[in-house]
């Protein structure tokens, strides 16, 4: 399948903001089930400074900053990209023996799966979780099967309701409560694997949705979405993650499905949220985020394939003005 993802963030101040620096969080990952076919970056105003790295999970983030004052920021990122879904490899191995593959003893061969065994800023540790996930992993039940009875269990308990929680709700408040969004539903089963000593991490993303019958689809109408993916240790080497998403049931490996996009891996939101930054001025802000997810039609994957990247574009000409600047001064 081949999907076309736009995700358009803008922030309105007042007042103006003099000074800022940002992080994006919007260039999709390049893997073996999803292949980027163009991305580009708009930023609005031109940033005087933008760069991109890699981060310690492999996701691609891009610095900018502005230095000029300005009263609105927009970032407009377009993706396309080609997906595949792929049947899930058969696993035996039980939960206990996952656990104690990771349970510390010296001069034991490092996993780097481990990285994502422990709290996180989102997903801390309580006797609550290990409650929740106890009749998922009874005695010598295979650690898949119990992610997956888990996943289940989460998308039948509770309930999807916009604006009930915030992007900083505890999980904790949000398991009490059996209700919320994606990004609850993810922590909450992230923090139950990790109660039960399995690794667990967060996967941001995107999800085609269709309309509803005799309905067309609006511009801007989809959203982030967000879901989990369980360290499965006799899955073949290099290719070990199997993703749930228990706000849809739906699970498969390295993606849910192919109408799924995903964007950043990391420990849980605060590791892959899509912009952040910091300001001087602009003393209250309104935020506005559209996200709209579509199949590309065949006449055009043509001509998005050869699009050259408005980031690269920006970024050389952000450097050949530093250079110009520099050669005059001398």
């Amino acid at each position: 399948m081949q999907l076309q993802v736009t995700h358009e963030t803008r922030y309105d101040y007042v007042p103006a903001v003099e000074t800022a620096q940002h992080m994006a969080y919007l260039k999709p990952l390049d893997t073996s089930h999803q292949q980027i076919v163009s991305h580009t970056l708009h930023i609005t105003p031109t940033p005087t400074q933008i760069s991109q790295t890699v981060d310690v999970f492999g996701n691609t983030r891009c610095y900018f900053s502005l230095q000029i004052p300005h009263t609105a920021l927009t970032v407009v990122a377009q993706s396309v990209l080609t997906t595949v879904s792929k049947p899930l490899p058969k696993s035996s191995i039980s939960w206990e023996l996952v656990r104690e593959r990771f349970r510390y003893q010296a001069g034991a061969k490092f996993d780097a799966a481990a990285e994502f065994l422990f709290a996180s800023p989102y997903v801390p540790r309580h006797a609550e979780f290990v409650a929740y996930a106890r009749s998922s992993f009874t005695p010598g039940t295979s650690m898949l099967v119990a992610a997956q009875n888990l996943m289940q269990r989460i998308y039948t308990d509770f309930t999807y309701e916009s604006q009930s929680t915030e992007v900083n709700t505890p999980a904790l408040q949000a398991l009490a409560q059996r209700k919320g969004v994606c990004q609850d539903f993810a922590h909450i089963m992230i923090a139950c694997l990790r109660a039960v000593g399995i690794p667990a991490r967060y996967v941001s993303g995107y999800l085609l949705t269709e309309p509803a019958p005799g309905t067309q689809k609006l511009t801007g109408s989809d959203a982030s979405h967000a879901w989990v993916a369980v360290y499965v240790p006799d899955f073949p080497e290099g290719d070990r993650w199997c993703d749930l998403d228990p706000t849809n049931n739906r699970c498969g490996w390295h993606s849910p499905g192919e109408d799924y996009v995903t964007l950043a891996i990391g420990r849980d939101f605060s590791d892959v949220s899509p912009m952040r930054g910091v300001i001087h001025g602009g003393a209250s802000h309104i935020l506005t985020v559209a996200v709209t997810v579509e199949p590309v039609p065949h006449e055009q994957r043509d001509t998005l394939a050869n699009r050259l990247p408005p980031i690269q574009e920006q970024y050389a000409s952000v450097n050949q003005a530093q250079t110009q600047s520099q050669s005059q001064s001398q």
